[in-house]
């Protein structure tokens, strides 16, 4: 399928300056050049087109929101200066597995300030004695070349880092907000629910009482008045107040008519 036919089938019935990824691979390009993107994709930050038989960049249209350019398995081997004029905020390049060949095709990217990985992996370029020296200290922007920066350490992945920014930034915006509407809802709820226990349990005190917890009883070594347990004693066998005699129930304070 040619580039241009693809792109129409990609946008599914939307406007092109809605767009912001484009992904063209396996297309064919007419005469190795791009056809039917144009400027009105002014959204666009991620395109790929790779293995498009695409050989020059010269009708790249200017996109200056574009952060990722995938070009890998074509035949390129140079013309990579218009990559700043048309592109100037890209941070990431692939041109693996084209014809680049020697170091004056790269430093064209010198004029891509924010490019921050760049990939030449299986290009003629990357058998040259110090390769790797030789692209870090032309392109001094770059931090990883072929996926790894100076010190041998790999890139992190981008949609690792696309996932986390997204999730810190949702953290963040929680925390702005603060809890939902529903849980402090149900905290008020709550609180009422205590109130009105509180107000019940107090309501079931006569005026002037306190009530008294077995943790009061037990550190203040309150003890039950032994006359009161004979009392008890007497209710629980049944014995009236006239088969007592009256002496015993002075000696146990017990007032006739008055049981416990």
């Amino acid at each position: 399928m040619e580039m241009k036919k693809r792109i129409n089938l990609e946008l599914r019935n939307r406007a092109p300056e809605e767009v912001t990824e484009l992904v063209l691979d396996n297309c064919l390009c007419v005469n190795g050049e791009i056809e039917g993107l144009n400027d009105t994709f002014k959204k666009l930050e991620f395109l790929s087109m790779a293995n498009v038989e695409l050989s020059s960049l010269a009708r790249l249209p200017s996109l200056n929101k574009l952060r990722k350019l995938e070009l890998s398995d074509n035949i390129i081997s140079g013309g990579l200066e218009v990559l700043a004029e048309k592109c100037p905020n890209l941070t990431y390049l692939n041109l693996s597995g084209n014809k680049i060949k020697d170091l004056s095709t790269v430093e064209a990217l010198q004029n891509l300030k924010n490019l921050k990985s760049l990939d030449l992996f299986n290009c003629e370029i990357t058998n040259l004695e110090d390769y790797r020296e030789s692209i870090f200290e032309l392109l001094q922007q770059i931090t990883y070349l072929d996926g790894f920066d100076q010190e041998d350490n790999e890139a992190p992945d981008s949609e690792e880092e696309d996932e986390d920014g997204d999730e810190d930034d949702e953290e963040e915006e929680e925390d702005e907000a603060g809890p939902p509407e529903e849980y402090e809802e149900e905290e008020e709820e709550e609180e009422e629910d205590e109130d009105e226990d509180e107000d019940e349990a107090g309501s079931e005190l006569g005026e002037g009482e306190e009530e008294v917890g077995l943790s009061y009883l037990m550190k203040e070594e309150i003890q039950v008045n032994r006359n009161f347990l004979c009392v008890l004693k007497i209710n629980y066998l049944g014995i009236g107040p006239s088969t007592i005699n009256s002496e015993l129930c002075r000696s146990l304070k017990v007032v006739p008519n008055v049981w416990v």
